[in-house]
């Protein structure tokens, strides 16, 4: 856990908590979509859990929640950028997981005709829409594992 906690007022905290809420409902009716349509009853599980792993495969993977949060934050990032925010990884695992999730279309590698040529990687809209969907979530859990809390 980050040390020390961020620290936010009690409407932050609420409005957090209820924008977290309402994607809680609004996952629970599309949870009710996906069940009415199941072939098989009131769901299918193993069609639908074989779905969610392949859906969430890509996010499984080390240093993918790493480098798609960077990219989410910070925006575009040269890969030199990439490499000095994110501690540890080396440049050969960078490359290849930069170029898996380009492959994903979670990241588009842009280049910039110079001299010098410039790369860029930025989110696709897909990478996008996907931290969009999961802030929620990581907010959630931040709020759970202490990470984030009010000024008291």
């Amino acid at each position: 856990m980050p040390d020390p906690p961020l620290r936010i007022s009690n409407s932050e905290m609420e409005s957090i908590e209820s924008m977290v809420d309402t994607t809680i409902n609004q996952g629970a009716k599309i949870r009710k979509i996906l069940a009415n349509n199941s072939k098989s009853g009131p769901y299918d599980t193993k069609w639908e859990v074989e779905a969610s792993v392949e859906a969430l495969h890509v996010f499984g993977k080390r240093w993918t929640i790493e480098i798609l949060s960077t990219l989410y934050i910070t925006g575009p990032r040269r890969f030199n950028q990439l490499k000095k925010l994110l501690t540890g990884i080396s440049s050969r695992t960078l490359s290849d997981k930069l170029r898996f999730l380009a492959d994903e279309s979670l990241v588009v590698r842009q280049v910039d005709d110079g001299p010098p040529s410039r790369v860029q990687y930025i989110l696709s809209e897909h990478g996008t829409t996907c931290g969009r969907l999961l802030s929620p979530l990581v907010a959630h859990l931040k709020i759970k594992n202490g990470s984030v809390k009010t000024r008291d």
